[in-house]
C-alpha cells in the first residue's frame, strides 16, 4: 500500500496528505497491514514473469517498501528504486540495492530511467488521467520489461438491502460490511479522487500502451476474523471516517457497526478484489528475450 504517490481525479485533496497521513500514528502499520495480506501474490507474480538475478527494478508508491526489500531477497534482483511521495517508512528501513527518491510520478519531468520491471500496486486508483498514467509507466520499461499493475476491485454489490431482500424472498440482507465499503469508496473519490471504477479495463490500457504479453488476473483476500486484510480495513475506515460519513451514506454508528461486524464470526462477505495486469515492452530485435 502506498504511502501517497500521486494527485486527485474527482477530489481536491490528495492520497497523504487530506487522507491516510504518514505522520498520523500507526499508518505504517496499516500500510504493512496491507502488505501481510498481498505481498505474497505480488511476489509469485512477478517471480513468474521472468523476475530474478540481474534485473533493475522501479517500485512506484513504494510505501513501508515490503515488495522493493522481498525482491532484492527473495528475487536477488540487481537493485530497486523506490519511489514515493513521502519516503519516511522508506528511510527507517534501509537494505543494501535499495535506493529511495521522493518524488510525485504525475509531474511531467519524472523521468528516472529505464528499468526490467516497473511495478504500482495501489498507486494508480489514487491518481487522475489513467490512460496518460499507464502510458507514462510504459515508457520507463525497458526494452524486453515488463509493467505490473495492481488496483483495487470493488465487489461491493450496488444494490441496497431492500432491494437483496425482495430479489430472494427475504434471504439476503445488506450487511454493515457493504454499507461502510460503499461510503468509503464514494467519500474516497470526494475527498481525494480515488475511482477504482477503471481499474478493469489495465489490460486494454496496457494494449493501448504499445505493451504485449498482456494479461491479468485477480485475487480476493478472505475476510476472516482477526485477519490482516480484516484490520487493514477497519483501520482505514476509522482514518476515512470523515470523509465515509459526508456522503450520508453511512454514520459514526454504521461505522462502528461494521468494525464490529468485521471482528465477528457473522462476518460473511467479499473483500475487495486486487486485479493484477502485466504487458512486456517488445525486445530490441536481436536482443536475448528476458
Amino acid at each position: 500500500m502506498s504511502s501517497g504517490a500521486g494527485g486527485a481525479a474527482a477530489g481536491r485533496g490528495r492520497y497523504g496528505r487530506d487522507e491516510f497521513r504518514p505522520e498520523q500514528a500507526g499508518e505504517a502499520e496499516r500500510i504493512d497491514l496491507g502488505a501481510l495480506a498481498y505481498d505474497d501474490l505480488t511476489l509469485t507474480r512477478l517471480r513468474a514473469l521472468g523476475v530474478g538475478p540481474g534485473w533493475r527494478c522501479l517500485d512506484i508508491g513504494a510505501g513501508t517498501g515490503t515488495v522493493s526489500r522481498r525482491l532484492l531477497r527473495e528475487a536477488e534482483v540487481a537493485g530497486v528504486l523506490a519511489v514515493d511521495r513521502d519516503v519516511r517508512f522508506l528511510a527507517e528501513r534501509p537494505v543494501p540495492g535499495l535506493d529511495v527518491l521522493e518524488a510525485d510520478v504525475t509531474a511531467p519531468d519524472f523521468a528516472p530511467g529505464r528499468f526490467d520491471l516497473v511495478h504500482a500496486r495501489f498507486v494508480l486508483m489514487h491518481l487522475p488521467d489513467p490512460e496518460r498514467m499507464v502510458s507514462a509507466l510504459a515508457g520507463l520499461v525497458a526494452p524486453g520489461g515488463v509493467l505490473v499493475l495492481s488496483d483495487a476491485v470493488d465487489l461491493t454489490s450496488d444494490r441496497t438491502g431492500a432491494e437483496l431482500s425482495a430479489s430472494d424472498g427475504g434471504a439476503a440482507a445488506d450487511t454493515p460490511y457493504a454499507a461502510a465499503m460503499r461510503a468509503m469508496w464514494q467519500g474516497l473519490r470526494g475527498s481525494i479522487g480515488t475511482d477504482v471504477s477503471w481499474v478493469p479495463s489495465y489490460p486494454q490500457l496496457l494494449r493501448g500502451a504499445g505493451l504485449r504479453g498482456v494479461g491479468a488476473e485477480m485475487y480476493v483476500p478472505p475476510l476472516l476474523r482477526g485477519s490482516p486484510i480484516s484490520r487493514f480495513w477497519a483501520d482505514t475506515w476509522e482514518r476515512s471516517r470523515a470523509s465515509m460519513v459526508a456522503t450520508g451514506l453511512i454514520d459514526g454508528a454504521g461505522i462502528d457497526a461494521a468494525v464490529r461486524y468485521l471482528d465477528s464470526d457473522a462476518c460473511a462477505a467479499l473483500s475487495a478484489g486486487m486485479l493484477t495486469a502485466w504487458g512486456r515492452k517488445p525486445a530490441t530485435p536481436g536482443a536475448a528475450p528476458r
